[in-house]
């Protein structure tokens, strides 16, 4: 997913960031300001990473079945996962991580490929997100003994909402762009406002189409994005929690367009479970794409609002 940038007076900077892609736009702000912004991802990065041994989700997982000290930030993190799988009624799952990792996704994606061709997945239902304690008092989350929180792309989500907002104060307009996770606000660098171009989930160099928002956020969640072989097939990163193995609904991508980062990203997993015709069910505050596996293209109604 790419943002367009035509004015001069943006700043674009571009990097790696939380195993993907990172882009930070700026419209008429200070010079030093999209560097801020790459040094905030990098801090949210750092404590959010499942595959640092030093981060906060790690000393989660490490000590599952004891509250574990964490910064606001992460409680807020837990916090939007628990409201999240409680909304799509547990098709977004934050506590699938030991699925994911039993497919072979146990570290950063460009090494996972060679690491998996051995592996055979084993599907993995765990469903503990209801058991998630978070005592926002002390400053606590406590995860069921056993159990592997793994933020996933609503981790994504929230740094860009984070980010954006954070800085939307001291420029004309932000847009943080997290591998296709992005979140716009203020004055956008076009007069269509921010321009999206929705990539093709069989041919990345083709645009399957152009959005353009005022404001908000766009994700898109894709079963060709992250794939690789294990020793039984290929397998991907989006874990259907009630099989515990990687879904096949049917579907191949979701764009969804809202508010919230956060909220569009999991939109677009719940939407993707749901399947081809899962649109149908779609919240009415988000605006979806639908790219079924034969190819076949379905949208909600609210689409033709940010379509160019």
């Amino acid at each position: 997913m790419v943002a367009t940038a035509t004015d001069a007076a943006v700043q674009v900077e571009r990097f790696a960031a939380m195993g993907t892609r990172a882009e930070v736009q700026v419209v008429d702000g200070p010079p030093w300001l999209a560097a801020r912004a790459r040094a905030r991802i990098e801090a949210l990065e750092a404590r959010w990473s499942r595959f640092r041994s030093g981060s906060e989700v790690a000393a989660l997982n490490r000590c599952a079945g004891t509250p574990v000290p964490v910064t606001a930030e992460t409680l807020l993190l837990v916090e939007r996962a628990l409201a999240a799988a409680s909304a799509t009624e547990g098709r977004y799952d934050p506590t699938v991580g030991a699925a994911v990792i039993a497919h072979g996704y146990d570290r950063t994606f460009p090494a996972v490929a060679d690491a998996a061709r051995e592996i055979e997945p084993i599907p993995v239902v765990d469903g503990a997100w209801p058991l998630v304690v978070v005592d926002r008092t002390r400053g606590t989350v406590a995860l069921p003994e056993g159990t592997t929180f793994d933020p996933g792309g609503i981790g994504k989500g929230l740094a860009a909402d984070l980010v954006a907002t954070e800085l939307r104060d001291q420029a004309a307009g932000v847009l943080v762009n997290l591998g296709g996770d992005l979140r716009a606000c203020g004055a956008a660098p076009t007069d269509d406002g921010w321009v999206i171009t929705v990539e093709d989930p069989f041919d990345p160099a083709r645009e399957l189409a152009r959005l353009a928002i005022a404001e908000g956020a766009v994700a898109t969640s894709s079963r060709c994005r992250r794939r690789w072989s294990t020793a039984t097939g290929e397998v991907h990163h989006l874990i259907d929690p009630r099989t515990g193995t990687s879904a096949r609904t049917g579907v191949a991508a979701v764009t969804v367009v809202a508010a919230e980062a956060w909220w569009a990203e999991v939109s677009a997993t719940s939407l993707f479970l749901l399947g081809p015709d899962g649109v149908a069910d779609a919240d009415a505050s988000v605006a979806a794409i639908v790219v079924a596996d034969d190819g076949t293209v379905r949208t909600t109604a609210g689409l033709e609002g940010v379509l160019r």
